[in-house]
């Protein structure tokens, strides 16, 4: 993906284009002699005007990808509040809500889940939207490697590391918490 194809958020600098100075168009401004984004967008380069154009937010969709906080745990399912679509984030204080049931957790075993060692209130997991669900919520899977807790915090307040599919290690006393856990996406 190149520079100019990747989402910015406002503040986050610009990568510019080797060659001549552009000029800025929408969307853009300088800050302390760099080109700064304004707004959640893609950069687009046109005649030597560099501009923002703003990505919206779409509800989610069947196939979608998205990032929420687990905000309820019952031995059923997994409630999750949904921010990011399809790697948008959502405006402030907009979010659906999703539901990951037992058997959509992982392909394999799914009779022998347990919710309570998959993932815990706080954590933050990346999803598949399957369908929309009920008229509260749209059911989600975690049932790829790619998918599954990519952010929690021990019960020491640290930050977790994984260290397999199923575990994840606290840095600070080096307890191991069971989590299904995300592989990264570069590895």
């Amino acid at each position: 993906m190149s520079a100019l194809n990747s989402i910015l958020i406002p503040g986050q600098p610009l990568v510019l284009p080797k060659g001549p100075a552009p000029k800025f168009g929408s969307g853009i401004y300088l800050k302390d002699g760099k080109a700064r984004a304004s707004l959640i967008g893609v950069p687009k380069n046109e005649g030597g005007t560099i501009s923002l154009s703003q990505q919206r937010p779409h509800p989610p969709a069947p196939s979608s990808v998205v990032l929420g906080t687990i905000t309820r745990l019952s031995p059923q399912q997994a409630l999750i509040s949904i921010t990011v679509i399809d790697g948008i984030p959502l405006p402030h204080g907009e979010e659906f809500t999703g539901v990951i049931r037992s058997q959509d957790v992982r392909a394999t075993e799914k009779d022998k889940v347990k919710l309570a060692e998959c993932f815990r209130g706080g954590d933050v997991v990346r999803a598949l939207v399957i369908s929309l669900g009920d008229a509260k919520s749209y059911f989600l899977t975690t049932a790829r490697n790619d998918l599954g807790v990519v952010f929690a915090t021990s019960e020491a307040g640290a930050t977790l590391e994984p260290i397999s599919w199923l575990e994840m290690r606290c840095p600070k006393t080096g307890r191991i918490e069971k989590r299904k856990c995300a592989k990264p996406p570069d590895l």
